[in-house]
């Protein structure tokens, strides 16, 4: 593996992520708090399954490293209170428990309504790894209006903008289109260092992230890619 070019990779989406922040900040200064509830100590959101990307994955992985052992085992085994439940819908499921390579992409329609909490989340309701939470965890709670009028996802969390329609209000819109494309040609980088090929989705959920050693991970022989 490329370790130089996975840091860099990984520092681009780094700076992305910073980018995403500074408009969530945005925000709420311009909303002001009243209106947007969300910030750190929220978890509301913080439950169920959801794909992140492979960057997102690296990231988590770093930050669990750094985390004291006592956290970072008790973060796991809730991970593995997962497993049995995917291995039921995909027997086939193995490591890095990529998600794009699943038949049909079920993973798609997991369950909204799942209340189960992210192993990340610590016995005081905060987030083991906030500063390098996945990026959709930092987009949760808003909708996603390009400044073109453009609309990526026009629903956000009910305990913002209460009796109100935020769709078109230009201080919560910010460059989706671009950001989202730099995110997915990082990603084509990522996997062009892995794999060699230049794959633009792969995808995984937090629990898997826990139970995945990258390191010893045939990127070169992965089914399905």
């Amino acid at each position: 593996m490329d370790r130089g070019g996975l840091r860099r990779i990984l520092e681009d989406y780094r700076r992305l992520l910073r980018e995403v922040d500074s408009w969530f900040a945005g925000c709420i200064a311009s909303a002001g708090t009243e209106r947007i509830a969300c910030g750190r100590g929220c978890s509301e959101c913080c439950r169920g399954l959801f794909d992140i990307t492979l960057l997102d994955a690296f990231l988590i992985q770093e930050a669990i490293a750094d985390l004291p052992q006592a956290a970072r085992e008790e973060a796991r085994q809730r991970a593995v209170s997962r497993l049995p439940e995917l291995k039921r819908l995909w027997p086939d499921l193995s490591p890095p428990y990529l998600l794009n390579g699943l038949p049909g992409e079920e993973w798609m329609e997991m369950p909204e309504d799942d209340p189960t909490p992210c192993p990340l989340l610590g016995e005081n309701r905060l987030c083991l790894i906030y500063e390098a939470r996945p990026m959709t965890c930092r987009l949760q709670g808003l909708p996603h209006v390009d400044r073109s009028g453009e609309v990526f996802l026009e629903s956000w969390c009910s305990h913002n903008f209460r009796g109100e329609k935020p769709l078109d209000d230009p201080a919560l819109r910010w460059t989706f289109r671009e950001a989202f494309a730099r995110e997915a040609a990082l990603i084509g980088k990522l996997a062009e260092i892995l794999t060699r090929f230049p794959h633009r989705e792969m995808d995984t959920f937090i629990p898997l992230v826990l139970l995945t050693d990258y390191d010893a991970v045939d990127w070169r022989n992965l089914p399905g890619f």
